[in-house]
């Protein structure tokens, strides 16, 4: 007998591969939208994405890494001029106080190189598994998990990939339905759906590849 397709009301184990390779197919060049040419800039980056449009990190960026240029550069300013510096990407005073506190921990403890294990990266004050799944695919290949943004959250959620809401416990659902070695390209397809189709508020489920697959879906 023919396998059976799969249906928004088919298990998980069923749908997940087929909505995997869909949206796979649908996204062929998903990859990072933050611009960034060393593990530092990676990192600051990323922290500076929270709450802001990657577009506008990288307006911001553009001059802040011809003038930051090393962990240091960024202890070496008052933590108020930094801030004005990145003001554009808003939460800009928490931001700068995110940004210092990892670099003082980077000059410190290792010793200015930013760190390239899951476990280290996250001693870095400032930094969670989100941004650590980031730096450490991006930067270094490391791929330790699944960065979990809104859009991954949403999408996790919609696709009934988890039914969580804290983002480390998305990251641990996704990774028991999404082959290990998906877990650093499917992210950013996921990214790329959500910005494209799968928006949060009005999804466009009539464009949708996985329509068909997804229990959330209005069509």
């Amino acid at each position: 007998m023919p396998a059976r397709k799969p249906t928004r009301a088919s298990p998980i184990e069923e749908r997940a591969p087929e909505t995997i390779e869909r949206l796979s197919a649908a996204y062929p060049d998903a990859h990072v939208a933050l611009e960034f040419s060393n593990p530092l800039e990676c990192l600051v980056a990323t922290i500076l994405s929270a709450q802001c449009t990657d577009e506008r990190v990288n307006m911001v960026t553009k001059d802040l890494f011809a003038t930051y240029r090393s962990p240091q550069d960024y202890l070496d300013v008052p933590e108020a001029e930094l801030a004005a510096d990145i003001r554009p990407t808003g939460f800009f005073n928490q931001k700068a106080k995110s940004i210092r506190g990892a670099c003082a921990r980077i000059v410190e403890a290792y010793g200015g190189r930013v760190p390239d294990t899951m476990e280290e990266i996250l001693s870095l004050p400032g930094v969670a598994r989100k941004t650590a799944n980031i730096v450490l695919g991006n930067a270094y290949g490391v791929i330790d998990g699944i960065a979990v943004d809104t859009h991954v959250r949403r999408l996790a959620n919609r696709l009934a990939f988890s039914d969580e809401k804290d983002p480390d416990k998305i990251e641990q659902d996704l990774m028991r339905v999404i082959p290990g070695e998906r877990w650093f390209d499917f992210t950013y397809v996921l990214i790329d759906h959500g910005r494209a189709v799968c928006v949060a508020r009005t999804p466009r489920c009539g464009e949708c590849p996985v329509s068909d697959l997804c229990p959330s879906s209005l069509v």
